[in-house]
Formats: structure tokens, sequence, C-alpha cells
């Protein structure tokens, strides 16, 4: 895999540079509520235009169908990202039309364009090779080199991630190279003990991740939504709590496979407990009760790890000399349910150990709940990629990359 610093001394000065970012952030409004994303592939497009390569930044952000949705523009990311270069960046409204072209056409050397959502084009996300590849020669016809610096989009098989890389000269930014490295330290020659944490909502996103580290790690810790599938697998009540029932029998045998191999899982002891979901836009107090993990009352939902738990997971934590997180403990976004996140993401500053907080929620709840990011090990940018790259899957727009 080529890298950016192989391509820069090759030598960029005017040369059009496209760059496919991560600029997909969450936004309230026009507001961006978390710019982590932007700021991490800002090292990369700020190397490149200082070199005098004139820089194409694209990126996706949410979900639209497939065709322009003013809710889903990249214009609010533009504006930061020219705000952490300290340079107008210009901005295009499509992606490969007469907007995209003629504002690609004036750039001068050493400047920077984003073009729109590539979502907005049916074809940056469409399952037919034909329409894909149509679409990433319409992208090719823009540029000439492509960097490709999105770990978030990675381990999706899109036009812009996949096949853009085989149409131009191609190298890894400074991002992906990042976490590609950091990625290999969970997964090869890992300093022991290892520790993982999962959280969030659903236990079948976790799935594939548990049983490939079943043969890595050494204690599995379980919270958010998803330890109420564990708790009902070890027969307890978990009331109105978020459950997938279907999910019990594969949870049972993971916990068997674990006890076989020496992998300890580590379940809540207590939890914090509400008759309902608490209001996330007003934050009004919720007032939650706490119960032990094996007495939730059948009309309580679980909310949030208990204090016991917090002490229980610090503990584990403590002796670790690799620790990966990825997901949130509870409802962090609620200050009555932050209790559990803000734990594990202390337990991890106190530890000696080299940390990973995997992307998506957990990212934003250490930046949410005041973390300074830069004393964790590393901080990824791509959730489902990290995860998809722990299970040992073959992410295409890595494949793309490579040589």
């Amino acid at each position: 895999m080529k890298t950016i610093d192989e391509l820069l001394a090759e030598g960029v000065a005017g040369k059009r540079v496209f760059v496919r970012a991560d600029l997909n952030v969450p936004l309230d409004g026009t507001t961006i509520t978390d710019d982590g994303r932007i700021r991490a592939v800002q090292p990369t497009v700020a190397k490149l235009a200082e070199a005098g390569a004139r820089v194409i930044v694209a990126s996706h952000l949410g979900r639209p169908k497939g065709a322009p949705d003013p809710a889903f523009s990249l214009a609010p990311a533009a504006r930061r990202l020219g705000e952490l270069l300290g340079a107008d960046v210009a901005f295009a409204t499509d992606t490969v039309g007469e907007s995209a072209q003629a504002t690609v056409a004036a750039l001068a050397d050493g400047q920077v364009a984003v073009i729109e959502n590539l979502r907005f084009n049916a074809g940056e996300t469409s399952k037919d090779d034909a329409e894909r590849g149509a679409f990433a020669d319409q992208l090719a016809a823009l540029a000439d080199v492509y960097v490709g610096d999105g770990f978030g989009a990675v381990h999706r098989k899109h036009a812009s991630v996949f096949d853009l890389p085989a149409r131009l000269p191609h190298a890894a930014g400074f991002l992906i190279a990042t976490e590609v490295g950091v990625l290999k330290k969970l997964t090869a020659d890992v300093k022991r003990p290892y520790a993982v944490v999962l959280g969030g909502a659903k236990v079948s996103d976790k799935l594939g991740v548990i049983d490939h580290l079943l043969d890595k790690a050494d204690r599995i810790l379980i919270g958010g939504g998803m330890a109420y599938t564990f708790l009902k697998a070890l027969g307890h009540e978990v009331g109105i709590s978020l459950l997938q029932e279907d999910q019990v029998p594969v949870v049972q045998e993971y916990m068997r496979r674990a006890k076989e191999r020496g992998v300890e899982f580590v379940l809540p002891v207590d939890v914090l407990i509400a008759t309902e979901f608490p209001d996330l836009k007003t934050k009004a107090p919720a007032n939650p009760s706490t119960v032990a993990a094996d007495a939730i009352p059948a009309d309580q939902e679980g909310l949030d790890i208990g204090p016991e738990t917090r002490k229980l997971y610090a503990s584990k934590l403590a002796d670790a000399e690799t620790v990966f997180w990825n997901g949130p403990m509870g409802v962090f976004e609620h200050p009555d349910y932050a209790e559990g996140t803000k734990a594990v993401a202390q337990a991890l500053l106190d530890s000696p150990a080299f940390t990973v907080v995997g992307g998506g929620d957990s990212a934003a709840a250490v930046r949410l709940l005041g973390f300074d990011e830069h004393a964790f090990g590393h901080i990824s940018t791509g959730g489902g990629a990290s995860l998809e790259y722990l299970e040992g899957k073959t992410l295409p727009g890595l494949a793309a990359l490579e040589d």
C-alpha cells in the first residue's frame, strides 16, 4: 500500500488529488455537533495543499436515497474544514455535474474544494457493478490521483471507496495509515492481558467481533443495551429493557465457548432502571433507581450500568496491557445515565494499557463527556470499519489501495 509520504515524494504540485474523506459528521440542522472526523482528515488535506496539489475532498453524509437532499448537504462540513485549514474552501453543489467540474477547473495550486454528498448519486452505493463503475468513471475525470483517507467508509464496496482507486494512481492518507497500524496492534502480537469492552444497543451488531475475539481476548466486558440479551441468556428477568430474544441461544453458545477457552465474560452486577426512556432533548431529570442485574422488575427498563458494575469494570481494566472499547454503557446522552460510560472512559485513562476507542458512539461519548481525546491511545473514526477489521474481514476500501 503506497503511503502519502511516498506520493508527496513523487510530487503532487499542480495535480488534481481526489481525497476520499469521511466527513459524515452529526448535524443539528446545519450545526455540526462533533467535528472529530473533519479534524481527522485535516492533516492529509493540509499536507497535500501545502505541496501544491489541487485538492478535491469528497465524502458521504447520512443516508440520502441516491438523490439530492438539503438535510444531508456537506456544506457545513466544507465550512468547518476551511476553518480548520485557515483557508477558503470552495464548495461544489453537485458531485460530478457542472458545479463540480467548474469548481475543480477553477482550483489553483494549493487550493481545496469539497464536492457535494457522494450519496446524492445512486451510483455511489449501487450493488450493480456497471452503475457503480460508471459513477467512478465520472469521478475519475475530475482528478489525476486518488488518496483514500475515509477510514469510516472502507468497509463499504462503494464507487468512491472501491472502484475509483482502480482508475487512478492511489495512496493511503495519514488517517488510514494510522488506523490500520493501530488495529494491527489489536490483532497481532497483542500485549496481554487484552481486555475488550463492548456496548451499544444491539448484540447482533457485535456477534462477529465477539466470535473472532474469543480466540484473542482475555476478558470481554459487556454493557449497554446489548447486556440485557446476555442477562436474559443467564435466565434473568430483564423487564422492558432492550432485548434481542432471537440472539439468546447464540449468546449462550458464546458464553459456553468462552468458558472452555478461559476467556472471561464480565457482565453487569447492577443496573440503573426506569419505567420509560429519558427525554434526550430536554434532559429532564429521570430519577432512576439502582437494582441488582438479576432483579430488574418486569415493568422497568435498564438504561445504564450501576455503581458496583462501574467499580468491577474499572478493576478488570486496571491491569490490562491492551484495551479495545466499542459502544457506550448506557444512554450517555442523558446526564442521569452517563456515569457508566464515563466510568469506563476514566478507567481507560487510569490504565497503563494501550487503549483504542473504536469509533461511533464511543468516540462521540468521549468528547461529549468532556474527556481529552488525546489522552487515549487512539480514537478511531470508523466504528463499523474497526469492528469488521477485528472480525478478520477483507475491507474493500483497504484492498483497493493495495498495489
